[in-house]
């Protein structure tokens, strides 16, 4: 049997080269080599609780993203989470295998009792219970399709741990019914930095869109910070966030070409900015293409993710009866 590949996506709007190079790059990879179960977490997305039609926007958004830079539907799973009724009905199977303890620990849920504190607030102030059970969610996410290996950013591994803590648990109380799934921690992800010089994030308002038009792209990255040093002056690669951005992209020939330029002196910045705009219009121009016309066809996309449903329901249906079974509910 083929390992199994899994990760949730977030509808959080159009991607950016973080995303790209972080996640959507790598697990499009790892489906050549796995069978790979991809799904927009919408019902995570509930945590937030966003409008209604922006929510159905995003879905649209991302999942034609993934279409248009390489996904391929007959090759991978790929649907929306609230299509799988049987995701949440084991999810509250686990709920009441889950010590309280361990979601106390969870960072989300700690980070926001920490924030409610440093401002005199009740600890659980604005604290819903989906926030709260949230790992759980993203367990039996993972679990119910009896995924190997989990891509995931450095961010996301405790959930992949809690996944773990959690199916074996129940594994032992009952039988070895769920798989034990490892996090795959992408690298690359972590190393991209924002045209700020923080790590590319919507929420810094830092970040580099993939699927804007070009004089948007080139907006950007002509206000990547950069240091003070003159155009004659050696400069280290390594510390600039321009070609840490540039070297994914280019030819590794050119790459080392900059990289020798850097080293030796004779550069300005405004240069590799300027080369690096052109760069990622050029690179993304013909997924630009696709992912306008996918939006405008809601009819496909939604045809896509029905197709992915059904296969994904076919593969959870049997885990979930395994499980009733195991707990005396059928």
């Amino acid at each position: 049997m083929d390992k199994i590949a899994l990760t949730g996506i977030k509808p959080t709007g159009s991607p950016h080269i973080g995303n790209y190079l972080g996640m959507i790059r790598p697990a499009i990879a790892l489906a050549r080599s796995y069978t790979a179960c991809y799904f927009i977490a919408d019902y995570h997305a509930l945590t937030s609780h966003g409008e209604s039609r922006a929510l159905k926007q995003k879905v649209c958004d991302v999942a034609a993203s993934w279409l248009a830079l390489g996904l391929d539907p007959a090759k991978a799973v790929f649907f929306r989470q609230s299509a799988i009724a049987e995701i949440f009905e084991l999810t509250w199977i686990l709920a009441c295998w889950t010590p309280k303890g361990l979601l106390n620990r969870a960072h989300a849920y700690k980070a926001a009792v920490d924030a409610n504190i440093a401002a005199h607030r009740d600890a659980d102030s604005g604290v819903n219970a989906g926030l709260y059970n949230y790992p759980v969610l993203m367990a039996a996410d993972i679990l119910l399709f009896g995924a190997d290996v989990v891509p995931v950013g450095l961010d996301q591994k405790q959930h992949i741990e809690m996944a773990r803590d959690i199916a074996a648990g129940v594994n032992r109380h009952y039988e070895p019914l769920f798989k034990l799934p490892a996090a795959l921690i992408g690298e690359t992800g972590s190393a991209v930095p924002g045209v700020d010089g923080r790590k590319m994030s919507k929420s810094y308002r830092n970040t580099i869109p993939i699927f804007a038009e070009p004089a948007a792209i080139h907006r950007q990255v002509m206000r990547i910070v950069t240091d003070a040093k003159r155009p004659e002056d050696p400069k280290d690669p390594e510390q600039c966030h321009i070609f840490s951005i540039y070297r994914h992209f280019a030819p590794a020939s050119q790459v080392e070409a900059w990289r020798q330029t850097y080293l030796q002196g004779g550069l300005a910045y405004s240069d590799i900015k300027q080369e690096l705009a052109r760069l990622l219009v050029d690179t993304f121009a013909r997924q630009r293409e696709r992912h306008a016309a996918l939006v405008k066809d809601r009819a496909a996309i939604d045809e896509v993710l029905a197709q992915g449903a059904a296969r994904a329901r076919a593969m959870a249906r049997p885990m979930l009866d395994r499980v009733r079974r195991a707990i005396g509910a059928s």
